[in-house]
């Protein structure tokens, strides 16, 4: 083997063995997590229910048709809680992972880019449980016919829940997204706001295709989604102001400089 080869050959071998290290490190924050967790998951799984339980008719409980659920539904729970507390070490990993390979006025835009998307998606599961989860339990218990005792599954509704914290956590990052595709010059606001009415027909397919096939929760959902889209657009306005042209002077100039540090080196 020739010895540029040999030169990249190392410097590939030498990311893969960081990337096994960031990722050995974030199974074990989780892990740490999660066995500091474990002894409460039966209070957790209470907590999580007790949207639905505050709202079940008297004399009904929430019920386990699986022999296994009273175990592996807390502990599901728990490991998918471990996840969510984890995600700002696991965020920081994946960030020293590829901001080494980044420009300055990229690391710029990353850092509170990445800061906001952690903020919103717990933002959204907060949204989800405090405001979606008493309405839409409050009507689908009090639609049903009255010989009828609502007795719901506990993993059945803990799959359900899950599904929705997903949901509404990765809707919150509208304004994110919106942000990066001004920002990169895909679309421009005048762009996103002539395609308004599209966006709105979209938000509700979406809230059909991600939500119970009742009204109110995909209302619940598409209704924040064009707020959100709204609001990215305002943000995008305020706060990318120069033309494009300028952009790519400053992003040459970067380019530039990187490669003069690469050469000293």
């Amino acid at each position: 083997m020739s010895a540029e080869h040999m030169d990249q050959a190392q410097p590939l071998i030498a990311h893969l063995v960081e990337l096994r290290q960031r990722l050995l490190y974030s199974v074990l924050a989780i892990l740490v997590i999660f066995l500091g967790l474990f002894a409460f998951a039966n209070d957790l799984y209470t907590w999580l229910s007790a949207p639905l339980t505050a709202l079940l008719p008297e004399g009904t409980s929430m019920i386990a048709t699986d022999v296994t659920s009273p175990f592996f539904a807390p502990f599901k729970l728990t490991l998918v809680a471990s996840a969510f507390l984890a995600m700002p070490f696991l965020l920081h990993q994946a960030w020293s992972f590829i901001s080494p390979g980044l420009y300055s006025h990229e690391k710029r835009l990353a850092i509170p880019l990445l800061a906001s998307s952690i903020f919103l998606f717990y933002l959204g599961v907060a949204f989800a449980y405090f405001v979606v989860f008493p309405l839409i339990f409050g009507f689908f218990t009090s639609v049903g016919p009255d010989n009828i005792a609502v007795m719901t599954d506990i993993s059945s509704y803990l799959n359900f829940v899950l599904k929705l914290f997903f949901a509404f956590g990765l809707v919150f990052e509208i304004p994110v997204a919106t942000l990066l595709l001004l920002w990169s010059g895909v679309v421009t606001v005048a762009g996103l706001r002539a395609k308004r009415a599209y966006v709105i027909v979209g938000c509700f397919v979406l809230g059909m295709l991600l939500t119970p096939p009742d009204i109110i929760s995909q209302s619940l959902l598409a209704v924040p989604m064009w707020l959100l889209f709204e609001l990215g657009i305002l943000l995008g306005q305020v706060l990318i102001k120069r033309p494009r042209e300028t952009n790519d002077v400053e992003e040459e100039l970067d380019e530039a400089m990187e490669e003069e540090k690469r050469n000293r080196q």
